[in-house]
Protein backbone atom coordinates (compact mmCIF):
# COMPACT_ATOMS: atom_id res chain seq x y z
CA UNK A 1 0.00 0.00 0.00
CA UNK A 2 2.93 2.30 0.78
CA UNK A 3 4.22 2.03 -2.79
CA UNK A 4 0.83 2.81 -4.29
CA UNK A 5 0.65 5.93 -2.12
CA UNK A 6 4.13 7.02 -3.22
CA UNK A 7 3.38 6.37 -6.90
CA UNK A 8 0.16 8.33 -6.44
CA UNK A 9 2.03 11.37 -5.14
CA UNK A 10 4.54 11.29 -7.98
CA UNK A 11 1.78 10.70 -10.53
CA UNK A 12 -0.28 13.60 -9.18
CA UNK A 13 2.71 15.92 -9.45
CA UNK A 14 3.34 14.68 -13.01
CA UNK A 15 -0.31 15.26 -13.88
CA UNK A 16 -0.22 18.85 -12.59
CA UNK A 17 3.00 19.38 -14.55
CA UNK A 18 1.31 18.14 -17.73
CA UNK A 19 -1.59 20.53 -17.11
CA UNK A 20 0.83 23.42 -16.70
CA UNK A 21 2.53 22.43 -19.94
CA UNK A 22 -0.78 22.43 -21.79
CA UNK A 23 -2.17 25.65 -20.34
CA UNK A 24 0.91 27.86 -19.96
CA UNK A 25 2.27 29.32 -23.20
CA UNK A 26 5.90 28.79 -22.16
CA UNK A 27 8.40 26.57 -24.00
CA UNK A 28 9.08 24.51 -20.88
CA UNK A 29 8.70 20.71 -20.92
CA UNK A 30 6.26 19.14 -18.49
CA UNK A 31 9.08 17.19 -16.86
CA UNK A 32 10.78 20.45 -15.86
CA UNK A 33 7.52 21.72 -14.37
CA UNK A 34 7.25 18.44 -12.47
CA UNK A 35 10.77 18.70 -11.10
CA UNK A 36 10.18 22.27 -9.99
CA UNK A 37 6.86 21.41 -8.35
CA UNK A 38 8.41 18.46 -6.52
CA UNK A 39 11.39 20.57 -5.45
CA UNK A 40 9.19 23.30 -4.00
CA UNK A 41 6.90 20.78 -2.28
CA UNK A 42 9.92 19.11 -0.70
CA UNK A 43 11.47 22.44 0.33
CA UNK A 44 8.18 23.61 1.85
CA UNK A 45 7.91 20.22 3.60
CA UNK A 46 4.44 19.72 2.14
CA UNK A 47 5.75 16.46 0.76
CA UNK A 48 8.32 14.78 2.96
CA UNK A 49 11.15 12.79 1.42
CA UNK A 50 10.01 9.64 3.21
CA UNK A 51 6.67 9.89 1.39
CA UNK A 52 8.26 9.32 -2.03
CA UNK A 53 11.74 7.97 -1.33
CA UNK A 54 11.19 4.26 -1.99
CA UNK A 55 9.48 4.70 -5.36
CA UNK A 56 11.92 7.46 -6.38
CA UNK A 57 14.86 5.14 -5.63
CA UNK A 58 13.20 2.37 -7.65
CA UNK A 59 12.62 4.72 -10.59
CA UNK A 60 16.28 5.72 -10.49
CA UNK A 61 17.32 2.06 -10.50
CA UNK A 62 15.29 1.27 -13.61
CA UNK A 63 16.17 4.49 -15.44
CA UNK A 64 18.66 2.81 -17.82
CA UNK A 65 15.90 0.44 -18.90
CA UNK A 66 13.74 3.42 -19.82
CA UNK A 67 16.35 4.56 -22.36
CA UNK A 68 16.20 1.31 -24.36
CA UNK A 69 13.10 2.31 -26.36
CA UNK A 70 14.37 5.71 -27.51
CA UNK A 71 17.78 4.21 -28.32
CA UNK A 72 16.22 1.53 -30.51
CA UNK A 73 14.13 4.25 -32.16
CA UNK A 74 17.30 6.14 -33.05
CA UNK A 75 18.90 3.02 -34.49
CA UNK A 76 15.87 2.19 -36.61
CA UNK A 77 15.69 5.74 -37.98
CA UNK A 78 19.43 5.94 -38.70
CA UNK A 79 18.82 6.64 -42.39
CA UNK A 80 16.86 9.79 -41.52
CA UNK A 81 19.59 11.17 -39.24
CA UNK A 82 22.61 9.90 -41.18
CA UNK A 83 23.43 13.36 -42.56
CA UNK A 84 23.23 14.97 -39.14
CA UNK A 85 25.60 12.69 -37.19
CA UNK A 86 28.36 15.26 -36.67
CA UNK A 87 26.03 18.02 -35.35
CA UNK A 88 24.36 15.46 -33.05
CA UNK A 89 27.70 14.32 -31.66
CA UNK A 90 28.82 17.92 -31.13
CA UNK A 91 25.53 18.73 -29.34
CA UNK A 92 25.90 15.67 -27.11
CA UNK A 93 29.50 16.49 -26.20
CA UNK A 94 28.81 20.19 -25.57
CA UNK A 95 25.68 19.52 -23.52
CA UNK A 96 27.44 16.82 -21.49
CA UNK A 97 30.31 19.16 -20.68
CA UNK A 98 27.82 21.90 -19.82
CA UNK A 99 25.91 19.62 -17.47
CA UNK A 100 29.16 18.53 -15.82
CA UNK A 101 30.23 22.14 -15.28
CA UNK A 102 26.87 23.28 -13.90
CA UNK A 103 26.64 20.20 -11.66
CA UNK A 104 30.12 20.74 -10.23
CA UNK A 105 29.49 24.44 -9.58
CA UNK A 106 26.18 23.63 -7.90
CA UNK A 107 27.73 20.87 -5.78
CA UNK A 108 30.53 23.19 -4.68
CA UNK A 109 28.03 25.89 -3.75
CA UNK A 110 25.97 23.43 -1.70
CA UNK A 111 29.10 22.20 0.08
CA UNK A 112 30.16 25.78 0.88
CA UNK A 113 26.69 26.63 2.23
CA UNK A 114 26.65 23.50 4.40
CA UNK A 115 30.13 24.26 5.72
CA UNK A 116 29.10 27.82 6.62
CA UNK A 117 25.97 26.58 8.40
CA UNK A 118 28.05 23.97 10.23
CA UNK A 119 30.48 26.63 11.46
CA UNK A 120 27.63 28.90 12.57
CA UNK A 121 26.01 26.08 14.58
CA UNK A 122 29.20 25.36 16.55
Amino acid sequence: MKYIYQIGIISAISFVAELLYVFLPLPVPASVYGLLILFFLLMAKIVKLEQIEDVADWLLKIMPLLFVGPSVGLITSFDAIKGQILPLIVMCVVSTIGVMIVTSITAQAVIRIRNRKGKENR
